[in-house]
């Protein structure tokens, strides 16, 4: 079976999915759990709902999608190009987001969190010296958004050492569709495996090890395909009950709850591919123009929602909806506003991981 034509959907999917981080962090400001944000005013469970609608399987998805995405570059490329590819497209935008933009989120978060009054550059020394949760809204260290890429560029390593490992026992073999949901199964227990803040290294790897040897057999997908419409129905059940169990009972139902989300995460995550394969397999100029900006688009939409939101705030006060909708809109614009610039620029197309002809 070859694997050699472009797979459109796996681009279209991405891009979508990426789309939906600036509403996501956006709504992180008015959370009900209690969690540290960059910006926070209070809760609000609708905006919330936001948060805990796409939460469960939008980062998952991405890793899933990076795995097969592995399987056909290691057609075209040797275990060594491949490495060498994943260091400069995520360990040098990794460095220039930690060094350059996480900065700027954690003054902005430090001054409006803790009323810090020193100067960006005064502060900038604490950034780098101030080591407490990680999240950074204590203005102390964070990785924020790029912990992403840190992940990605581990799991690639590990990831091709799995593959170079059982290369002598992979198979053509298809596994049937019902047998999918049961490699579902294992995600309560390995996302509590070497996790840090929620994010679990060994659950990570293995959605990335279902992208490359499940999710990338054709036939596999075909059969998603052909039920998506039925498996995104299930899946939004999953994911509303989810919502609703998390965010607007006052009553617990933890275990309940656990079973929604992890239901939405595996069951989200094949209704979306198949669901796109069905309906996005193509391409045109703007697929393809935002399959070119999405990678930009991740490394710098984080620091525009935390700039609009504190900025706005100074003007219109703590009018929820007006500052979750403004700072969302001018986020989006202002993100690919700097993409278009950032990819003009060749010094800055290194350091965010993309070919300077991007705008092309």
């Amino acid at each position: 079976m070859t694997l050699n034509m472009r797979k459109h959907y796996i681009d279209n999917l991405r891009w979508i999915i990426l789309l939906v981080l600036i509403p996501y962090h956006a709504a992180m400001a008015w959370n009900t759990w209690g969690e540290s944000n960059y910006v926070f005013f209070e809760g609000n469970r609708l905006i919330s709902s936001v948060v805990v609608f796409f939460s469960p399987y939008f980062m998952p998805l991405l890793f899933v999608l990076a795995g097969i995405s592995t399987k056909y570059a290691l057609q075209k490329r040797t275990n060594k190009e491949y490495l060498i590819e994943r260091v400069k497209k995520l360990l040098v935008p990794f460095l220039f987001g930690t060094i350059f933009l996480m900065p700027i989120m954690a003054y902005i978060a430090d001054k409006f969190n803790c009323s810090y009054d020193g100067s960006f550059f005064e502060h900038y020394v604490v950034f780098f010296t101030k080591y407490t949760d990680l999240i950074g809204a204590d203005g102390g260290f964070s990785l924020g958004q790029f912990w992403f890429l840190l992940y990605l560029l581990i799991i690639s390593f590990i990831g091709t050492g799995i593959i170079t490992l059982l290369k002598r026992f992979e198979t053509d073999k298809t596994i049937s569709f019902w047998m999918i949901f049961l490699l579902g199964l294992p995600l309560p227990i390995l996302s509590e495996l070497l996790s840090v803040g929620g994010k679990s290294l060994v659950e990570y790897t293995y959605l990335f090890m279902a992208g490359y040897y499940l999710f990338s057999d054709e036939k596999t997908v075909n059969e998603v395909e052909k039920n998506s419409v039925l498996l995104i129905c299930i899946g939004l059940i999953a994911t509303i009950l989810n919502v609703y169990l998390f965010i607007w009972r006052k009553e617990e139902f933890v275990l309940l709850n656990n079973v929604t989300k992890y239901v939405s995460e595996w069951i989200m995550i094949i209704a979306l591919i198949g669901f796109v394969k069905k309906y996005l397999n193509n391409s045109n100029k703007f697929f393809d123009y935002m399959n070119k900006r999405s990678f930009l688009f991740y490394v710098y939409h984080f620091v525009w929602v935390v700039l609009f939101q504190y900025i706005l705030y100074g003007f219109v006060g703590n009018k929820t909806m007006v500052l979750f909708i403004g700072t969302v809109l001018l986020a989006y614009l202002a993100t690919f506003a700097c993409c278009e610039i950032s990819a003009r620029i060749p010094v800055l197309c290194f350091l965010t991981g993309i070919k300077h002809n991007a705008n092309k």
